[in-house]
């Protein structure tokens, strides 16, 4: 009889909570559905018309081998292992990662085992009067496992583990556009560095080019054919070259301590060959399709998380409704260890319970309207990072066309002042200008190949710009 009482109580035991599973099965809440994506323009307003892409595809590796410098190539490898805070965004993502697997352990059934021992002393009392005296001290060792497993009824769980996913996403989306950002600017930084150094080479040249023109001033003085006032105008040109010399090997070495550091090494670790050439800048199509902007990482970035937003509305709406909980215990208890484990000392439990807040100060519809309007504001924030890309890309592309007309006019304009320089010294020679004549034709010549060192790399930067601005490059991976 008691084998059948057992069988009895625990299906009476497991039969509310399983009934009302099923009458509550289909009352899950249904969250709002987050806004569709943004859509984009047809065509760019400064180049050729481009078609939106289905899938979005991942950043290229090796973007950065377009502008075909070895050293930069190599930089760019040392940067994904070096950068500090390239491993700190990491940790983020596994931070993520872990936070999406504890709330997928919070739907699954917890068990938890315990052994206590325990001597307990009372005062005797079996005359009804309490003595001095305290009965024999009594022993009382359980050995206990217990089960408790939260019903999903509305969806509050599944919807928290919709958003930690959404948030793993955006984690990985963050790390690919801290990347991105992190190898653009080593890029633009070494860009920088190569043209401090040909400003570097091409003063040591003018340097060379006016100190000749100072011994010649010189000489032309002692025989007494010009004046004092040429040699100081010679000595004066000659100084300020050196002086900006000094000036781009100082910012030549504050851009490779800058390097170093993004390469997470002590300046003192990196040292970099000079070269006097800037890397060649490739020519930017005239045609775009649209997967080079839609695989950008900070907009998938901005996209998951108004998913996770919008998750986050269901979690708090569930709270409304009340929660179930089922439970089951069992275990040995006895006052000696010999003989816990057996059969008379067997105690076990199986139970639910269903519990509903009635009274919170207003904290749940709180939570909801809080959760809405962080759904808003990342709606908000998603959108406005598409506005910024369209407009990033936009820039970019008519400031590339603009530098590569511009790198050719200033050109142009140098091959002239170039001519005209070797003009006036030859006149100079002859005796028939004076030496202001070629103290402004070897500055305007110095000033017209500095401003096209200065195109060129601002040519570099837009390019670059524009690489970043559509996740790498741009072509389209078959």
């Amino acid at each position: 009889m008691p084998r059948k009482g057992f069988r009895f109580s625990a299906r009476s035991a497991l039969a509310v909570p399983a009934a009302l599973c099923l009458l509550l099965a289909g009352c899950a809440l249904t969250p709002p559905e987050p806004p569709a994506p943004v859509v984009v323009p047809a065509a760019f307003k400064e180049t050729g018309p481009w078609q939106r892409a289905a899938v979005q595809t991942p950043v290229p590796d090796t973007w950065w081998t377009l502008f075909q410098d070895p050293v930069l190539d190599d930089l760019e490898q040392r940067l994904v292992i070096g950068n500090q805070n390239l491993k700190s965004v990491v940790a983020q993502v596994a931070s993520a990662r872990a936070a999406l697997e504890a709330s997928r352990s919070a739907g699954l059934p917890t068990l938890s085992a315990g052994l206590s021992a325990t001597r307990t002393g009372s005062p005797d009392s079996s005359n009804g009067f309490a003595t001095a005296t305290t009965r024999s001290p009594s022993n009382n060792l359980s050995l206990s496992a217990n089960a408790n497993w939260e019903i999903d009824l509305w969806g509050r769980l599944a919807q928290a583990t919709t958003g930690a996913q959404a948030q793993l996403q955006a984690s990985v989306d963050d790390l690919a556009a801290a990347r991105l950002s992190a190898q653009a600017t080593l890029a633009q930084t070494y860009f920088s560095l190569r043209s401090a150094e040909a400003q570097y080479a091409l003063l040591e040249r003018s340097v060379q080019a006016y100190q000749r023109s100072l011994d010649l001033t010189q000489l032309r003085y002692d025989a007494g054919v010009v004046a004092r006032s040429d040699v100081l105008q010679a000595q004066t040109q000659l100084k300020s070259a050196q002086a900006q010399m000094l000036e781009s090997a100082t910012q030549r070495a504050q851009l490779e301590h800058a390097i170093a550091v993004l390469l997470g090494l002590p300046p003192s670790e990196l040292t970099l060959a000079r070269s006097d050439r800037l890397p060649s800048s490739p020519a930017v199509p005239e045609l775009l399709p649209a997967t080079l902007l839609e695989r950008r990482p900070d907009i998938a970035a901005a996209q998951r998380r108004v998913a996770v937003a919008y998750a986050q509305i269901g979690v708090t709406d569930a709270a409304f409704y009340p929660s179930l909980n089922l439970s089951a215990s069992a275990g040995f208890r006895n006052s000696t260890l010999a003989n816990l484990v057996s059969a008379p000392n067997l105690f076990w439990s199986l139970g639910s319970s269903l519990a509903q807040a009635i009274f919170d100060g207003g904290q749940r519809k709180l939570a909801s309207a809080q959760a809405r309007n962080s759904a808003e504001q990342a709606t908000s924030t998603y959108r406005q990072t598409v506005l910024i890309a369209l407009q990033e890309v936009e820039d970019n592309l008519v400031l590339a066309n603009q530098l590569q007309r511009e790198a050719q006019l200033q050109d142009e304009a140098l091959q002239a002042a170039r001519r005209n320089q070797e003009i006036v010294l030859d006149q100079y020679r002859a005796g028939t200008v004076s030496y202001l004549n070629v103290v402004i034709a070897q500055t305007a010549a110095l000033n017209s190949e500095s401003s096209l060192l200065s195109v060129r790399n601002r040519q570099l930067a837009a390019v670059n710009q524009l690489l970043k601005n559509i996740a790498g490059r741009w072509e389209v991976a078959g």
